[in-house]
């Protein structure tokens, strides 16, 4: 297997992530997106402006990124001001959190293994 296609096969956008926000034992919001590109994340550093902190760019992040399980957007851009003032910060915090790790799982060794084969 060709370097690029397992790039694309293992770390490719057709990739699925899901997080799902609970109170207790109930499962209150499903969030699904796909891995961040590079230029995706051009595009949220530009949204977020060049004076801009982590928080900022996370909450871009998740406005911009978070699907429902039919591949459409949870938030839109008008949200920004509500999330901020009206959603507890640690809430938000574990979606951007579990969206800027997903991917990891798949370890170097695993990739290296896939590109012998």
């Amino acid at each position: 297997m060709e370097a690029i296609e397992l790039l694309k096969n293992k770390f490719g956008v057709s990739q699925r992530y899901m997080f799902e926000l609970k109170d207790g034992e109930e499962t209150i919001l499903e969030i699904y997106w796909n891995p961040l590109t590079i230029a995706e994340r051009e595009s949220i550093i530009a949204k977020s402006g060049d004076t801009a902190s982590g928080d900022e760019f996370a909450l871009n992040l998740m406005i911009t990124k978070a699907l429902d399980k039919d591949g459409k957007r949870l938030f839109q851009d008008g949200h920004k001001a509500s999330l901020r003032r009206e959603v507890n910060a640690t809430t938000l915090q574990d979606i951007q959190l579990a969206m800027l790790n997903s991917g990891s799982e798949y370890k170097l060794e695993e990739a290296k293994a896939d590109l012998k084969s």
